[in-house]
């Protein structure tokens, strides 16, 4: 790598140092732009960069191993690093296996959701519906265990989502994310610049990587929903920092759920612990209720000064789920339609219970077992 001016911004993702290097096949092709502080940096990010060596010859893409090249969206501009690569088809779910109405759906319409889609009441479950989403969401959490005890540098987030859906299926649940609104895998896969809704694919997850898993199961007519951000491998004190703050700004919010608290003031603690720490919340997705229905009353902001409706009633089951970014809030999708990335190609992460409120404050009905509840990315601290 040859050195040229300073003033430049590390391409490595989660890395905002100075960098004064650039790699010499850029230079060789006429590539502006790519930028790296180190010889380490420029290591870890070639699974990545080499892909722009092949847009500039012609043959955007990867290949997977193969000869073949994978170019989806040859005329698409990427806002970071991060490329998509093959996806394996989607997975079948056994017929004895209750589903939901979208399962089978040719375009994955939620049906029941639909018809109350402009209803701003919100259910209160009795105790009979309370046990069942107990259950759901307690077998949703080991799911994503499972999915902790193999995370790791190299592993494929189509690995990731086998996993996923061969848990459930061995606990009797249907993986909620399959065919809603005809999305094609069994849970969502967010890695880097990945707001949400990342689709698990043939990438093998590199050193210094963040990566949300976002797992819902449907058992015996009840969703349980959550997520958790993993750390993989060596990343930088950036990335670990966003992590953690994005993980306090959910313990903050869950702390303050209440029978009368209004959900709109969700927001408003979230937003301020994130920029109190320097990052900003998405405003474009939110929290959510949850019962038999995957998404419904209530809506929950994770910014302050939203116009949220509703009010905490004991029996009331929803998600708190803050996605927070390194840089600006605001996002974009790739023409998958699925893939929602940050504007600014730097870091977001996201967390995700789902709660119940009490006659006398919360339960974390997804809260994780081991380790006194913390997430999985602390363990390495207890």
């Amino acid at each position: 790598m040859s050195e040229l001016m300073a003033n430049r911004t590390c391409e490595t993702a989660g890395c905002n140092a100075q960098a004064n290097l650039q790699c010499p096949t850029c230079i060789k092709l006429g590539i502006s732009g790519s930028y790296f502080c180190n010889q380490q940096c420029f290591k870890n990010s070639w699974p990545t960069h080499k892909i722009l060596h092949k847009v500039a010859q012609g043959k955007s893409g990867v290949t997977n191993g193969t000869d073949e090249v994978f170019n989806p969206w040859p005329d698409y501009t990427f806002t970071g690093s991060l490329r998509p690569y093959k996806t394996s088809s989607p997975r079948t779910v056994p017929d004895h296996i209750p589903r939901p109405d979208y399962a089978d759906h040719p375009e994955g319409i939620p049906i029941s959701e639909q018809q109350v889609k402009l209803a701003s009441h919100i259910k209160v479950l009795n105790d009979e519906e309370i046990e069942e989403m107990r259950v759901a969401c307690k077998l949703g959490r080991e799911v994503l265990d499972e999915v902790a005890s193999i995370i790791g540098i190299g592993v494929l987030t189509d690995e990731i989502d086998r996993i996923v859906h061969e848990a459930c299926v061995v606990r009797e649940c249907y993986p909620s994310p399959l065919n809603y609104y005809k999305y094609p895998k069994s849970c969502c896969t967010s890695v880097n610049e990945v707001i949400c809704h990342g689709i698990p694919d043939m990438r093998p997850l590199a050193d210094g990587d963040i990566c949300n898993v976002d797992v819902t199961v449907y058992h015996r007519g009840y969703h349980g929903d959550l997520n958790d951000t993993f750390l993989i491998g060596n990343v930088s004190k950036t990335a670990e920092k966003l992590v953690n703050v994005t993980w306090e700004c959910l313990e903050k919010a869950i702390n303050a759920v209440q029978p009368g608290e209004k959900y709109r003031e969700l927001g408003n603690i979230i937003q301020k612990h994130a920029q109190a720490n320097g990052f900003s919340v998405v405003k474009s997705y939110c929290g959510h209720g949850i019962h038999q229905l995957f998404h419904t009353s209530p809506g929950v902001p994770h910014y302050a000064k939203n116009k949220a409706v509703g009010v905490m009633k004991p029996g009331h089951t929803f998600t708190i789920e803050p996605m927070i970014s390194q840089g600006s809030w605001r996002d974009k999708c790739w023409p998958d339609n699925w893939t929602a990335v940050t504007v600014d190609g730097q870091l977001s992460a996201q967390f995700e219970e789902t709660l119940l409120v009490t006659d006398t404050g919360v339960e974390v009905l997804t809260k994780r077992l081991a380790n006194n509840g913390q997430p999985y990315f602390l363990d390495k601290k207890l």
